[in-house]
């Protein structure tokens, strides 16, 4: 699957997709968990450390949620020139849609710390689920 969320900030690409995990999820109690993959590449010429997080969580109702924290699952990639990292994690939400973006905090070789922002990307519950529930 292609990343179809992308967006590029201070030299470095973002790119991000997303999945409904069905066997994780109870409509029932409205409980809904996406998937998402993200895939961060230093298309620049300085290198850099991810050292933090911040995330805008929106659900379908249009209630806002905010998630910060060092680093992403656990890890602060070190970025040379070209270097690239992937990783995934998930979100839980109420609704069957909704959508997140944030930012990542860096801090390059000399020293300088700067935010590179990520696109917005959205969940959706895939209509061939929705008759099931």
């Amino acid at each position: 699957m292609t990343y179809p969320f992308i967006s590029i900030s201070h030299s470095f690409r973002i790119e991000v997709k997303t999945d409904f995990d069905f066997d994780q999820s109870n409509p029932l109690q409205f409980q809904y968990l996406f998937r998402y993959t993200i895939l961060i590449t230093n298309t620049g010429s300085i290198s850099a450390q991810l050292k933090s997080r911040k995330w805008n969580i929106k659900d379908d109702k249009g209630q806002l949620k905010y998630v910060e924290g060092p680093g992403v699952i656990g890890e602060t990639p070190f970025f040379k020139p070209g270097d690239s990292f992937e990783y995934q994690s998930f979100c839980p939400l109420p609704t069957m849609k909704g959508e997140m973006w944030g930012h990542f905090n860096m801090v390059d070789e000399n020293g300088n710390t700067f935010k590179i922002d990520t696109p917005v990307f959205h969940f959706e519950v895939p209509k061939e689920f929705i008759d099931i529930y």
